[in-house]
């Protein structure tokens, strides 16, 4: 006996259904975070220097005991080691922020539009970088669609797509379920979304009611059940013949 060949498996073709088109928000997106982390760290200096500074003075100026050159030589004494220790805590967050802030950015994926070029039933956003997080959010569920673009945002030319569902806004957290940041032609993808919600509702609803589309009613002309109706209809009315004697 030869021995027996074994089969090949031919796994059909099959377009990717998690994801289709990805889409990554813009590079200022990234610069966004970069700012605040700077103006959070200048905000504190000028907030902690300040008010040490102001503190002093005012002791100096109440405090009789002691004169405006002692204040001076305490604050050339122990300036520039205030400021090294300042930078020094301000380095303990800033640094890794520094590193995880491209990581962060890299590992966001969206997608609305299939590979073929069709739009998806649902909006697919993917974040996170120890706690990987793929989220599928159907149209049929969205009851609010917004855009946002704050004081950086429009400094840099980007903006935000904020996604509401019915499940969620029962909830108590605060917020979107769900957002798209740092897209450059945001206020186009919120109208895209709108307008494939829209096929969803029939009329559309700007509250959280979802609005079933209308079916038409199917003709029972001919059929089984057509046929008993007319049965019933018979019977109804030799029983009204019968009552009225």
């Amino acid at each position: 006996m030869g021995g027996q060949e074994e089969g090949i498996v031919i796994r059909p073709p099959m377009e990717p259904v998690t994801s289709g088109k990805v889409f990554r928000p813009d590079r200022r997106f990234m610069y966004k975070y970069y700012l605040m982390m700077v103006l959070i760290a200048v905000g504190l200096y000028v907030l902690i220097i300040g008010s040490w500074l102001g503190i002093g003075y005012l002791v100096a100026t109440v405090d009789e005991t002691i004169t405006y050159a002692d204040f001076e030589a305490v604050i050339n004494d122990w300036f520039g080691l205030v400021n090294l220790w300042f930078w020094v805590i301000m380095a303990v967050w800033m640094v890794p922020a520094t590193i995880l802030i491209p990581l962060y950015y890299k590992s966001i994926e969206y997608s609305v539009i299939s590979k073929s070029g069709e739009a998806m039933p649902e909006i697919y956003v993917k974040k996170g970088i120890i706690n990987v997080t793929r989220k599928h959010v159907p149209f049929r569920t969205i009851t609010n669609i917004s855009s946002r673009a704050g004081p950086f945002d429009r400094l840099l030319g980007i903006g935000n797509v904020e996604i509401e569902t019915a499940g969620y806004s029962g909830t108590s957290q605060w917020g979107p379920e769900e957002k798209l940041e740092g897209v450059v032609f945001y206020e186009e993808l919120r109208d895209f979304i709108l307008q494939e919600l829209r096929k969803f509702r029939a009329p559309y609803a700007t509250t959280t009611e979802l609005v079933a589309p209308e079916r038409p009613v199917p003709s029972l002309e001919g059929t089984l059940q057509d046929e008993i109706l007319t049965v019933l209809r018979e019977i109804r009315d030799l029983l009204r013949e019968m009552a009225g004697r």
